[in-house]
């Protein structure tokens, strides 16, 4: 049995990873910040191990990986972001959106590294976005991080590699989270027929993306795009 730590698994991409994960017989503890509720009924449908913890908090995401132990997978889908134009864009904001986005890789990346050493194997899943592929506006700061997070999955899988730990990314496109709550429906329309499959994705397709590149021993440092080919 494998263990899987997942950030952000209390909803969304995050959710939908546990599942998976637990799905295939895994051992999953996930982390979420505050939706206690959500957090609840993700554990009590998968069976997963949930602990409240930000990922921005160094010191909080250490006692949380000192309670997990041994430990194969890593899947960082903690993410937040705020639409709007950079003009109107609190300093705080901005702050924030790095602190989780960016910093939060880094804190439990960092956790995560006793174990993947002393194992000299394991798997670390980034999520990026489209938008930190080509940018998009009324995002920036968004799309900044998320830019950041391919390199930082590049930079990580030459640096970790000699010690057997692959690093990959997920590129998500349009997917139907409620980060998209605030999206007229007029214009979630508008981007699946400008999508080539004809639809916006779902949580599960980037889970199952993510189960992929999991088991994917011969890949390292690559950003799958999920977009059903919005971005090529």
């Amino acid at each position: 049995m494998e263990t899987t730590v997942i950030t952000g698994g209390s909803r969304g991409i995050g959710a939908a990873t546990v599942a998976r994960f637990a799905a295939r017989g895994d051992r999953v503890v996930f982390l979420y910040e505050k939706d206690h509720e959500a957090a609840r009924k993700v554990a009590q449908a998968t069976g997963a191990e949930a602990i409240c913890c930000d990922v921005a908090d160094g010191e909080a995401v250490r006692r949380a990986f000192e309670t997990i132990g041994h430990l194969d997978n890593l899947i960082l889908c903690a993410g937040i972001c705020r639409y709007g134009l950079l003009q109107d864009l609190s300093e705080e904001d901005w702050d924030r959106i790095f602190a989780v986005n960016v910093k939060g890789i880094y804190t439990c990346v960092k956790a995560a590294m006793p174990a993947f050493l002393q194992a000299q194997k394991g798997s670390i899943i980034t999520v990026s976005s489209m938008w930190g592929q080509v940018g998009a506006s009324c995002e920036a700061a968004y799309s900044a991080t998320k830019g950041a997070v391919i390199a930082l999955t590049k930079a990580l899988a030459k640096e970790l590699g000699p010690s057997g730990i692959r690093v990959n990314c997920v590129a998500p496109g349009v997917i139907l989270t409620d980060m998209c709550a605030s999206v007229a429906p007029e214009v979630l329309t508008g981007l699946a027929e400008e999508t080539p499959v004809g639809r916006n994705g779902k949580p599960e397709d980037v889970a199952y993306a993510m189960e992929y590149l999991a088991g994917a021993e011969f890949i390292t440092g690559e950003i799958l795009a999920v977009n059903g080919g919005y971005v090529i």
